[in-house]
């Protein structure tokens, strides 16, 4: 019986269409998403193979390995590097705790990278072994969908295979993207950029998103010279205003150099480096030059016009509240969709997923007060509305308390960086719409916040929590002057 597609808001109906197939559940893509929902449903009973491409710290159309872009070469590569970049700011702070360091401090890149691609291919194989211990049949290769019930993999050496199945589950993700511009072929993504075989002294960097304000602080960090470009007044576009602000100030106080505002037009190779030259007319010479200007969904080899599976203008596969897409056996969640794109979220979709087809229980994702985290030195973190999202969203005035202090390290290793904290407060229901905060621990912090917001904690609830001192956390429970009032006919025109 074949079922049909879903309407926002209509249960789907997950019937047994009485064929025989190899499988009850074929996924493509071994990342989060796609390992989380072939667990989850060999849980529940299903049979579940997944295909995966062969191992390799940089992706391409044959390359991937278990894990995924944020296991291989996004989050957890990304943050060691913070990790590495963070030590230079501790050497200068120990100073005045009484650390004599006499001497240069030498560094040796080499070793990080060792170390990362270490860690990167123990989790390829942990994430293997999760699989296998949870009775999923792996198999090595590129899969694309012949028909509603079928994929073929592609494997390593060029031979085929069919696969039928009563379900299909595409998780395979998004891939980096070059700006169309001359010599775009001298520039990098993100991931050559965690595989580097030297540190570069001069990095430049197009972008003004999550990736580009990390690398920016990673290389800066590490003991380059680096150049960010964006279009924007403000790098990180989307998030709160304010705290993008600040994000800002922070990255040139630990001296990056900022150009917003400004495009680069072309790239070219010299003898001393790469050229770069913007859209002002100006020039610099650069070792390295990251384009971190988005991410395409990773969807080009699946076959899905063939069958039928519809697709927006970049490549995301369209689906509905539930997962589903306009063929009713095939799935799909995480990056290929273009939703939220988070590792948590697509674990989330996933496990949704699982649940309403093999689980029994009719589940769909929710979005709401979903936190994040920019790992940029310091960090800054969010959760719920920003400002500018709740003045566009509300109707009722809003209630803004703002914190900005000298953490205590600071105020004995005397550098000069302020963390701030704000609260976006309903002045009607008194409820908490949203959180952020940039400074050090901001992640740690904010998880512990979005589980308050995601329980409706209110103002009042703040107010009445008994804080932890001393702790940067507790200022999210003394904030008790409110900065200003804001109303909604009133809310700013920004072109940041």
């Amino acid at each position: 019986m074949a079922r049909k597609m879903l309407k926002d808001g209509e249960a789907p109906v997950v019937a047994d269409d009485g064929g025989s197939y190899d499988y009850d559940l074929f996924v493509i893509g071994a990342g989060s998403g796609g390992v989380r929902g072939s667990r989850t449903a060999a849980g529940f009973g299903a049979k579940v193979a997944i295909c995966e491409l062969p191992f390799h710290p940089i992706s391409s159309e044959w390359l991937g390995g278990h894990g995924g872009t944020c296991v291989i070469r996004g989050c957890v590569p990304k943050k060691i590097l913070v990790y590495g970049a963070s030590f230079r700011g501790e050497f200068d702070d120990a100073k005045q705790f009484g650390w004599e360091i006499n001497g240069d401090i030498n560094y040796n890149w080499k070793k990080l990278l060792e170390n990362k691609t270490q860690e990167i291919v123990r989790l390829n194989g942990v994430y293997k072994r999760i699989l296998g211990g949870s009775g999923v049949t792996m198999i090595e290769g590129a899969g694309s969908i012949v028909d509603a019930h079928t994929v073929e993999v592609t494997q390593p050496d060029g031979s085929k295979q069919r696969h039928t199945t009563k379900h299909i589950l595409i998780a395979t993700g998004s891939r980096a993207t070059l700006v169309n511009i001359p010599g775009k072929e001298l520039a990098i993504t993100s991931d050559e950029a965690l595989s580097l075989e030297e540190l570069p002294k001069r990095a430049v960097i197009l972008g003004g998103g999550y990736i580009a304000v990390e690398f920016a602080s990673i290389w800066k960090g590490l003991g380059a010279e680096v150049d960010l470009f964006y279009r924007k007044e403000l790098p990180l576009r989307g998030f709160d205003d304010e705290m993008r602000t600040v994000v800002a100030s922070n990255l040139e106080g630990r001296g990056i150099r900022l150009h917003p505002g400004t495009n680069l037009t072309e790239l070219s190779k010299t003898a001393d480096g790469i050229k770069v030259v913007t859209d002002k007319g100006d020039e610099l010479i650069a070792d390295v030059v990251l384009f971190a200007t988005g991410r395409a969904p990773n969807s080009n080899r699946l076959n899905l016009e063939a069958v039928g599976v519809e697709v927006d203008q970049i490549g995301a596969i369209k689906v509905d509240e539930y997962s589903r897409t306009s063929v009713p056996s095939i799935w799909a969640v995480g990056d290929v969709t273009n939703r939220i794109n988070l590792t948590p979220v697509a674990l989330m979709e996933a496990t949704c997923f699982a649940k309403t087809v093999f689980g029994g229980q009719i589940v769909k994702p929710d979005y709401k007060d979903v936190p994040c985290a920019v790992f940029c030195i310091p960090p800054l973190s969010v959760v719920g509305l920003s400002e500018q999202e709740a003045l566009a969203e509300t109707k009722n005035d809003l209630l803004i308390y703002t914190s900005s202090f000298n953490p205590m390290k600071n105020s004995i290793s005397k550098r000069v960086e302020k963390s701030t904290m704000k609260l976006v407060v309903d002045a009607e229901t008194d409820k908490v719409l949203g959180a952020a905060m940039c400074g050090p621990d901001a992640a740690e912090i904010m998880q512990g916040i979005a589980v308050a917001l995601k329980a409706g904690a209110t103002k009042a609830t703040f107010d009445s929590t008994v804080g932890i001192h001393p702790s940067a956390a507790e200022e999210f429970v003394t904030m008790r002057t409110l900065t200003r009032r804001v109303s909604p006919p009133s809310k700013p025109k920004t072109n940041l």
